[in-house]
């Protein structure tokens, strides 16, 4: 067994995985809101960019650029319509709706598009490997790893070098005054839900291309989003990107072993973490 492949694999998919959490951080460490939908979200995504695909024929990249302004759009007015309404200090109404929504979109996916599975085509990027002499490494998940990265640069970027980023700080730390000072919450809060879905239509890119897809799967895409992020610490997007990579490289490992141990081993790590270090490996608010 070549254990330096097993875990630079492993490295690799966890950016998957950090694309997966990379949103659902981002919501929760703003609005304290945990979106039972965003793996549904995810999912719907990556539907929308097959559509485009196949009624344009585009390149799957190019389809993700057009599909971006669409999502954005789904969730600012998500937040603003409806998610706005149940923010409070009981996280029992945010939990309700996302998991109404959670239903609502898998049921309205089988609809539109059948049980049956489907595949966004990358062409020749779906085989194309680099050798780097002691490991080979495919070209797709070097790209979802460098994305993972690149999203979270750009969140970091977005939160502590703009204005933006200061409204979203100012209004995580204390909504009432933020509003007092000229922040309108529930604005900056759609803005958010925006931009995280920007970047779940990232995570649906990769997911399209590199496995088979279909409306159920959103609530197992949640919980290694929801790992990722605990794992790392709540709050912490270089910390949601080693939860990524820990869970990652856990699989990876667990399937060298025995092909059986794929998931589970992946599960343990977190529980693992969990007993060790209940608040994540990096906790840290957006301060």
């Amino acid at each position: 067994m070549n254990w330096i492949d097993t875990i630079a694999q492993g490295v690799l998919l966890g950016g998957l995985y950090a694309l997966f959490a990379a949103g659902l951080s981002l919501v929760f460490g703003i609005m304290r809101l945990v979106n039972l939908a965003h793996g549904d979200l995810i999912v719907m995504g990556a539907y929308l960019i097959l559509l485009v695909v196949s009624l344009t024929g585009m390149n799957p990249f190019l389809a993700a650029m057009v599909a971006m302004p669409v999502m954005f759009a789904l969730g600012w007015g998500l937040q603003r319509v409806v998610l706005n309404r149940v923010l409070g200090p009981d996280i029992l109404p945010p939990l309700l709706v996302t998991f109404g929504l959670s239903i609502v979109l898998q049921n309205v996916l089988l609809q539109g598009f059948s049980a049956d599975s489907r595949r966004v085509g990358a062409g020749a990027l779906e085989t194309a490997s680099v050798d780097l002499g002691v490991v080979t490494l495919g070209v797709m998940p070097l790209l979802t790893f460098a994305s993972a990265v690149g999203v979270i640069v750009a969140l970091n970027w977005v939160f502590y070098r703009t204005s933006l980023g200061r409204a979203f700080r100012a209004t995580s730390d204390d909504p009432v005054t933020a509003s007092l000072m000229g922040i309108r919450p529930q604005g900056i809060f759609a803005v958010a839900t925006g931009i995280a879905l920007v970047v779940v239509t990232i995570a649906a890119l990769y997911l399209g291309m590199r496995a088979n897809f279909d409306p159920t799967i959103g609530p197992a895409r949640l919980i290694y989003a929801f790992e990722a992020v605990i794992i790392g610490g709540l709050g912490s997007l270089w910390g949601t990107l080693a939860g990524g990579m820990i869970i990652g490289v856990a699989q990876t490992v667990g399937a060298a072993i025995n092909p059986e141990w794929q998931i589970l081993a992946g599960h343990v790590a977190f529980l693992v973490v969990l007993l060790i270090r209940p608040r994540g490996l990096f906790p840290r608010a957006f301060d």
